[in-house]
């Protein structure tokens, strides 16, 4: 494992080579005895895991091969993020979450408890790139699920226990509990065995 910064690693974790750990932040680039990252106990941290400075990570996480997470990012317990997965800083995650593979997630979102995020989602934070620091990330409520290949604009709110279908292009807000269809995405209501879920 590959060192940067101050770091702490709890009980049990497994590392498997290569992986970086408390990568510097541009601020640091040049510092020594910088704050590192923070990972819980029970960790399966796989090759080419890159974990940046300034990242606290709960009890039982893991990653898929090849994930970076970057600086000032905060992630709960029993947290699973698949491979190719990038999460680029100033993030927040909640607890029981499963982000799949070749996910990426911008600055400035939010996720709550026990949402699932599919495969090659793409959530934005810039509205009108560049914009140069106008930036607002995607806000994702308790309970979410988000299929394959959806698009979530900057600054839209997925509700509590609402489901966006794999495809759909999210261009405003989703409420709670409502299904999120299409390109752009139209809102219907939870098919019937979820609402029962």
């Amino acid at each position: 494992m590959i060192e940067y910064g101050l770091n702490k690693i709890g009980e049990n974790a497994r590392i498997f080579e290569p992986v970086t750990v408390g990568f510097p932040s541009r601020e640091n680039m040049d510092k020594k005895g910088f704050i590192g990252s923070i990972i819980g106990n029970n960790a399966t941290l796989r090759s080419g895991t890159i974990i940046y400075c300034d990242v606290i990570i709960g009890d039982d996480f893991q990653t898929g091969h090849n994930v970076m997470i970057r600086e000032n990012t905060r992630i709960g317990n029993h947290v699973a993020i698949g491979t190719s997965t990038v999460i680029d800083g100033k993030v927040t995650i909640g607890n029981n979450v499963s982000i799949q593979s070749m996910v990426y997630i911008p600055t400035d979102t939010r996720i709550g408890n026990q949402v699932f995020i599919g495969p090659n989602a793409v959530l934005t934070n810039d509205r009108y790139p560049p914009s140069y620091g106008q930036m607002a990330g995607p806000t994702i409520k308790d309970r979410a699920a988000i299929g394959a290949n959806v698009t979530i604009l900057p600054g839209v709110c997925i509700g509590e226990s609402a489901l966006v279908a794999a495809g759909s292009v999210v261009t405003r807000d989703v409420p709670d509990r409502m299904l999120a269809i299409g390109s752009p995405a139209k809102m219907r209501d939870l098919p019937r065995p979820v609402a029962e879920r």
